[in-house]
């Protein structure tokens, strides 16, 4: 209050008549802090890259490739049905690659 009532650009801040200014942080902002300073950290930088190789990647075929961008069916157990039948076509495709090129299976 003491310090913003001489403030030059006070009127941007706060209309507050009593040159209160509240700022309120998110219940978990203290988290939030914590991992956005983690994602600067060079082991969590090779990490992500690493990701977007392999886990992203398996996300952005399957929403290209196998239609799951969008749902065609409502209701939990329909969505959850098809895209168990997708993922199991996606392995199967996995384990057909693997085979043309004749790698052992892990």
């Amino acid at each position: 209050g003491s310090i913003c009532r001489d403030c030059p650009v006070l009127s941007k801040c706060t209309e507050n008549k009593d040159a209160i200014k509240q700022i309120r942080r998110h219940v978990w902002q203290d988290d939030l802090d914590i991992v956005e300073d983690l994602r600067f950290v060079d082991t969590v930088k090779k990490q992500y890259k690493m990701r977007s190789q392999t886990i992203e990647r398996r996300f952005g075929d399957a929403k290209e490739q196998h239609g799951m961008r969008w749902t065609r069916y409502r209701g939990h157990d329909k969505v959850s049905m098809d895209t168990t039948l997708i993922c199991a076509a996606m392995n199967l495709k996995k384990i057909a690659m693997w085979l043309v090129k004749g790698q052992a299976m892990v």
